[in-house]
């Protein structure tokens, strides 16, 4: 599994700006796109509201009825729902233990490390067999 994720240049940004504009809580949404050759490329992000109840600066959580908007949206719009982003505020961009515990096989688990004013890092995991997450490269679209 060294598929290279890529990204357009747009969903990149919205994953940035909404992982800014939620500080200090975490951002939440889905990434849809397409399975190449090469792995996976990424050509929409859509932003959904944090559902967790409580504090939103450890935790998010998606609601059922988003999965199910996002589910829609790719076959409407011919893509495919292959990963969930979510920000780390004042932490590193590794899956937490709850992380692991609400993660599904398939999915890229995009994780971005966010600091006031700016995004430290963004790295992507994928659950395997095991149980276990692995790190999956990333390719970043240049500016322009």
């Amino acid at each position: 599994m060294n598929d290279v994720l890529t990204f357009e240049f747009e969903p990149w940004k919205v994953v940035e700006a909404e992982a800014l504009r939620a500080f200090p809580n975490e951002c939440c949404g889905f990434l849809f796109g397409q399975m190449t050759e090469q792995g996976r490329h990424f050509t929409e992000a859509m932003p959904v509201e944090n559902a967790q109840t409580g504090d939103q600066r450890r935790r998010f959580a998606i609601d059922q009825r988003d999965y199910l908007r996002a589910e829609r949206h790719a076959l409407a719009s011919g893509t495919t729902l292959l990963g969930i982003y979510h920000s780390h505020p004042r932490h590193p961009a590794v899956p937490s233990i709850h992380d692991l515990r609400v993660a599904l096989p398939f999915f890229s688990y995009l994780i971005a490390s966010t600091y006031p004013g700016r995004v430290e890092r963004v790295r992507s995991w994928q659950l395997n067999e095991a149980g276990r997450f692995f790190e999956e490269p990333l390719h970043i679209p240049s500016h322009g």
